[in-house]
């Protein structure tokens, strides 16, 4: 597939993007708002089985599981992002 989905999920309604492969994380940010790619500080990552095995973000945070990228990250199929920018 040379497409994959991302969602937005601590915003109403949850919806769904996509994204091609090979797309770095503020161009991912930008499917959502295209002021997330301007302004892209970092993204905090976790894969998303690790995430609900964890029981959620807090958890995983503690154990250490969520990781900081940069602008150059590629997003993985299955990442969960929260995008850090400045606005």
């Amino acid at each position: 597939m040379s497409k994959k989905p991302i969602l937005s999920l601590w915003a109403f309604p949850t919806r769904a993007w996509t994204i091609k492969k090979e797309t770095r994380a503020p161009q991912a940010a930008a499917a959502i708002h295209t002021d997330f790619e301007k302004n892209f500080i970092r993204a905090d990552v976790v894969n998303w089985k690790k995430l609900i095995e964890a029981g959620g973000w807090v958890n995983a945070k503690q154990k250490g599981l969520i990781r900081s990228e940069g602008k150059e990250y590629i997003v993985q199929d299955g990442d969960v992002l929260i995008i850090k920018h400045s606005a």
